[in-house]
């Protein structure tokens, strides 16, 4: 069974646990990831390092290797826009397929303190067992990226 350490704005990362996170995220992640400042900026907001409503982190260890990471961003708001939004969560290559990421998402979802929600392409594997989790799809997300 592998070991679970949360982070917080109460339990912070060192800035040599906060940059494995990142490169962990970076790698796992693979083509549904985002670029390593996207995922610092996350992990700050999560634990408080910028001015935020927080949020966590979970880190999965099997050994000394990370084998899974979840980040949960608080939003602010309730109803309209859920509490909570998962933006991270990944699976070292080497560990999937043994229950890893279904127990770090099941134990974030633990941890809510309210709903949550996440984004997920259509053809990402994982989305399986988001829905299996009870995750639906009420939207469809469109953005407006606003140029200069």
């Amino acid at each position: 069974m592998s070991e679970i350490e949360v982070f917080d704005e109460n339990n912070k990362p060192t800035s040599e646990q906060k940059r494995a996170v990142i490169d962990f995220l970076y790698e796992h992640l693979e083509r549904f990831g985002d670029k390593r400042d996207d995922i610092e900026k996350a992990i700050d907001y999560a634990v408080k390092n910028s001015n935020s409503f927080g949020g966590y982190l979970l880190l999965s260890y099997e050994g000394h290797d990370i084998s899974a990471a979840v980040v949960v961003n608080k939003t602010g708001m309730k109803g309209y826009i859920p509490e909570n939004i998962l933006v991270y969560i990944a699976t070292h290559k080497k560990y999937r397929g043994r229950g890893i990421g279904k127990r770090l998402m099941t134990e974030a979802l633990r941890r809510a303190d309210g709903n949550v929600a996440l984004h997920v392409e259509p053809d990402n594997p994982a989305k399986f067992l988001y829905e299996k989790l009870g995750f639906t799809s009420k939207y469809l997300e469109m953005r407006y990226i606003k140029t200069n």
